[in-house]
């Protein structure tokens, strides 16, 4: 699934398309690309029909565009990429892909924007906006944490909320309500930075560890963004349809057998919550007891 520096890739090149435009028309090929909005296909497109792009935003892993009938923002457009969703900028004549799920439709007649999802996991919603912290965020992700490169991110204030669970460190950097927009990938690649096991418990990190990790997860993010996002196959890909090459920078996500690029011992991969860690067992040593 997409993480922040994917998701931001791909509002990156949304912004420069359809900022500005209005929605002529939205045309939902596929009820599962909105069953979230449980409305139905007539609400969502009735509701998109006239409205002007006003801005693309994130926060964490959600992207949203926000929309207008008049001068200021009072609807969003909230998309979820799922496993295989892709947003694609495309002219009006070139032909429809093979899993097309909403077409949306702009009054220059200019390029079009494509909803393309294989595995159909992603979708969209139409939903209102709310303030929260002085932040306007679709009602449905406001419990949703500000990311670390939210300007308005408080890291000395993450650092004390992630110290006061008693939780394994890796589950901490993947909760949303507590840090959004770092995924499997980034969590395994800043523990790794960090030399720090995925199992650590929370409460038994120093502030000073805990902070460690938590700039290794940025910094790994914004190198992600810089090179595309990370690319294991054609199913991520920006609104151009081109692939991120930051897998070849990887130190240890999926590298289960190679040498560590710091030590030599070899990746270990072990379970966990239904996906996988990877990490190297002399570098991130499991904490005893």
């Amino acid at each position: 699934m997409p993480e922040l520096p994917e998701v931001e890739v791909v509002r990156l090149g949304l912004d420069g398309n359809i900022t500005g435009r209005t929605l002529s028309d939205v045309e939902v090929r596929h009820p599962r690309a909105i069953r979230r909005h449980i409305l139905g296909a007539g609400d969502f497109t009735g509701r998109l029909a006239g409205r002007k792009v006003v801005a693309t935003r994130r926060r964490g892993k959600y992207l949203w565009v926000e929309l207008s009938s008049g001068m200021d923002a009072d609807l969003a457009l909230l998309a979820h990429l799922g496993m295989s969703g892709q947003l694609l900028i495309q002219p009006p004549d070139a032909p429809d892909e093979k899993h097309l799920r909403v077409r949306f439709r702009f009054d220059d007649d200019g390029p079009e924007l494509r909803f393309v999802d294989q595995r159909t996991f992603g979708g969209f919603l139409v939903d209102d906006l709310v303030t929260v912290d002085g932040t306007a965020l679709p009602s449905a992700i406001a419990h949703i944490a500000r990311d670390p490169m939210d300007p308005r991110f408080d890291a000395r204030a993450t650092v004390a909320a992630l110290r006061r669970k008693k939780t394994e460190l890796k589950r901490a950097l993947l909760d949303q309500t507590l840090v959004s927009g770092i995924g499997n990938i980034y969590a395994d690649e800043a523990l790794w930075r960090a030399r720090l096991h995925w199992s650590r418990p929370t409460e038994r990190l120093s502030a000073a560890k805990a902070a460690e990790a938590l700039a290794a997860a940025t910094d790994v993010m914004r190198e992600a963004l810089g090179q595309g996002g990370t690319s294991f196959d054609a199913l991520y890909v920006n609104v151009n349809g081109q692939s991120g090459y930051f897998d070849r920078s990887l130190a240890v996500y999926g590298q289960e057998g190679l040498p560590c690029r710091r030590c030599g011992t070899a990746i270990r991969r072990e379970p966990f919550m239904n996906r996988s860690s990877y990490f190297c067992p002399r570098c991130q040593r499991r904490s005893p007891g």
